[in-house]
């Protein structure tokens, strides 16, 4: 049973594979425009390759350190599956990057037809790089437990498997964390810094190609929303994979079959849903009444309930109709098959609220167009408290999940539906993936001087991927909200089992059976320390935004003092220059925040347990990880929703509300906008894999004192 469906599963994933070298064909194949048009794709291009690479490179002298360090202490076999989930992240990222640079002059050339032509090819590269996030992950950890389990004959809850699984959603998280970070301080740099001086100061529409940071400004929507975004999904897809799998072993105990089953369950769920999301790409086609989330929708839709259908089927095959007994659980197979609809529901639910609050046709967004029209500080206020708002239906969502999961089937039952949920992740990254191709498309068609019109349709196009950005992101956090959880779930069931075997573990002799009472003042210390960190990692993040953006300020009002030509078009702008220097600020100031979440649990765990022992120090970094997995939700989605919010709140005014664009509204909503900027595409969507790293370096700790 385990190798047969091992196959399946890898089957149905390089299908994932398949799909993106046939669809990739189809897209190069299209008209890259004129000659100014490529010219300009081109240094977006270079640009972009030019970052990834810089930034791959850096990331690479981090991960060679702790493959030693994670080959040393736990094995050659869990430092391999560490290298396994970096590689494949970083790999998503760049596949992801250079679709979309490639992409984007087409979509330009293509909306000169029509706005479905824009939309097709649009859409076509963000599925592209969906599938191959959602084929990638899947197979990497699906391939690696074949070469462990069935090749190298090891038992599936062998701890060498575990902690081999867990390396390689550290490897996949590390990478996320950077790519993240470092892509979002480098386009929000190029994006606000390039606004203050351009539209602000000089009086230029965005993209104009007098802007010496124009660019930087499409190099970064890729960087930071296509390559970013594709890492962090990729991780939270692995992660939530690996968590769900090493829960089954531990929770389904002597029961080696039912363990197996449910080892295999969340990488059936991933495969057949591959299949369901490449079916679904196929239904995404304008309608006659010219609505382009409207098409979105109804892929997304097809999606899910394909998805559903699929899923009740493939529950029975595997578990059969017996009762089914997991951590001290017992429940059927109909539970599990109900978990994985609440998972898609959620998921729903979360796609549906986080566009109600960022697009321009709900009150939201609304709101803070008009409170622009009294002034900038009006606008900001707004704004935050649509930022603020945003949280508590979201929350709301994530409880009844909670509730009604954990009373179906318990901790494993979690885990089911976030298993399912993220089985949708090819078709949301192909949303996201949308949002910066039809960015860079406006801006190619500004700076290559294409009609009115067709800016016009580039616009249209750019406005509903401002709102699929911010809704993937809002799953992207909501996802691993509860993925989160189920990491906590695997800390406490492994720091049991290690208790339970402390004659195999002795490290963990005397350790019982630790709770997380309030009555602990270690485990205060551990709240107070993890609520504490995304706040600070924001910070952290939200300042280095603002000096890349400082010194882009200098740099383009420097090049206008200095060359005049420029504003009168006799001059050329040095993009090369501002792309440079965001490239050096970017991987400069990720450094330091990224190893925030990798360092944190190692400090709290060491020196709570140097003032109160090893008990004390598991209880602490135990309500740690709650912390963070806590306020991290409320500050991640309170910051990329209301971002969002912020920035169609501009474009909603630049569409002839409120005076349109040049009026002193205009003017309000584009500070608000450079506020949002941060929020909604480096701090808030950073804190995502911020959580789930903090989590999983808390496993990996566990697993090196196992084996001290």
């Amino acid at each position: 049973m385990l190798t047969v469906w091992l196959i399946v599963v890898i089957a149905l994933g390089a299908l994932s594979i398949v799909y993106g070298v046939k669809t990739g064909q189809e897209v190069l194949s299209r008209d890259a425009g004129s000659a100014r048009m490529q010219e300009i794709a081109q240094a977006i291009q270079e640009g972009a390759q030019a970052y990834l690479k810089r930034q791959y490179i850096t990331i690479g002298i981090v991960g060679v350190v702790l493959f030693a360090l994670v080959a040393w202490r736990l094995g050659f076999a869990v430092a391999i599956g560490f290298l396994i989930g970096a590689v494949l992240s970083g790999l998503a990222g760049f596949i992801g990057m250079n679709v979309s640079v490639r992409a984007n002059v087409r979509t330009a050339q293509a909306a000169m037809g029509s706005l479905a032509a824009g939309l097709d090819v649009a859409f076509k590269s963000g599925a592209i790089t969906g599938m191959l996030v959602a084929g990638l992950a899947l197979l990497g950890v699906a391939v690696y437990f074949f070469i462990l389990v069935v090749i190298g004959g090891l038992a599936p809850n062998n701890r060498t498997v575990i902690d081999a699984l867990v390396a390689l959603g550290f490897g996949a998280s590390l990478i996320s964390i950077f790519a993240r970070l470092g892509g979002g301080i480098f386009t929000k740099g190029a994006d606000v810094g390039g606004d203050m001086v351009g539209k602000v100061e000089a009086g230029i529409p965005e993209d104009d190609p007098r802007n010496p940071a124009t660019i930087a400004d499409n190099v970064g929507d890729n960087v930071g929303d296509c390559a970013g975004m594709a890492a962090d999904l990729f991780e939270t897809y692995a992660v939530t994979m690996v968590a769900t799998m090493v829960l089954a072993a531990i929770s389904f105990g002597a029961d080696a079959q039912r363990m197996v089953e449910g080892m295999l369950y969340p990488l059936a769920i991933g495969g057949v849903c591959v299949v369901t999301s490449i079916v679904g790409t196929y239904f995404v086609k304008l309608p006659a009444n010219q609505s382009i989330m409207g098409a979105m929708y109804r892929g997304f839709i097809v999606t899910g309930v394909l998805s559903l259908v699929v899923l009740l089927p493939l529950t029975f095959l595997m578990w059969g109709t017996g009762p089914i007994t997991a951590g001290g659980v017992t429940f059927g197979p109909m539970a599990l098959f109900w978990c994985g609809c609440v998972g898609l529901a959620v998921t729903a639910a979360i796609v549906w609220i986080t566009e109600y609050y960022t697009g321009t046709n709900y009150r939201p967004v609304q709101a803070i167009a008009e409170s622009s029209v009294t002034g900038h500080g009006t606008n900001v206020i707004r704004g935050l408290a649509v930022s603020m708002e945003s949280t508590a239906v979201p929350a709301l969502i994530i409880i009844a999940g909670v509730l009604i999961t954990y009373n179906l089937a318990g901790l494993y039952g979690i885990a089911v539906a976030v298993t399912t949920m993220l089985a949708l992740a090819g078709f949301v990254v192909a949303l996201d993936a949308f949002g910066p191709v039809t960015d860079n498309a406006g801006g190619i068609a500004e700076m290559a001087g294409l009609p009115k019109e067709i800016r016009q349709t580039t616009d249209a196009l750019d406005a509903v991927g401002n709102t699929t950005k911010a809704v993937t992101k809002g799953y992207a956090i909501g996802s691993a909200g509860l993925g989160a959880l189920v990491l906590f779930a695997a800390y406490t069931q492994d720091l049991q089992y290690f208790a339970a075997n402390a004659a195999t573990y002795p490290y963990f002799l005397g350790m019982g059976n630790l709770t997380f009472s309030l009555a602990d003042p270690y485990v205060v210390v551990g709240l107070l320390f993890g609520g504490m960190l995304p706040f600070l990692f924001g910070g952290m993040a939200m300042t280095a935004v603002g000096r890349a953006a400082m010194a882009v300020v200098e740099e383009v009002r420097r090049q206008f003092r200095e060359k005049p030509g420029i504003m009168a078009g006799t001059d050329k702008p040095d993009y090369a220059r501002a792309v440079d220097l965001l490239t050096k600020a970017a991987i400069k100031e990720m450094i330091i925040p990224s190893m925030l979440p990798v360092l944190a649990p190692l400090v709290v765990y060491f020196g709570i347990n140097a003032i109160g022992g090893k008990a004390a120090g598991f209880s602490a970094l135990g309500a740690m990880l709650l912390g963070v997995i806590v306020t991290g939700f409320f500050v991640a989605v309170s910051m990329t929703t209301g971002g969002g919010a912020w920035d169609n709140a501009k474009k909603y005014i630049e569409d002839g509300h409120y005076g349109g664009k040049g009026s002193d509204a205009h003017k309000a909503a584009v500070t608000g906008d450079t506020v949002g900027d941060p929020y909604k595409d480096t701090a808030g969507p950073a804190v995502n894999p911020m959580i789930k790293i903090t989590n999983i370096v808390a496993l990996l700790l566990l697993a090196m004192l196992a084996h001290s």
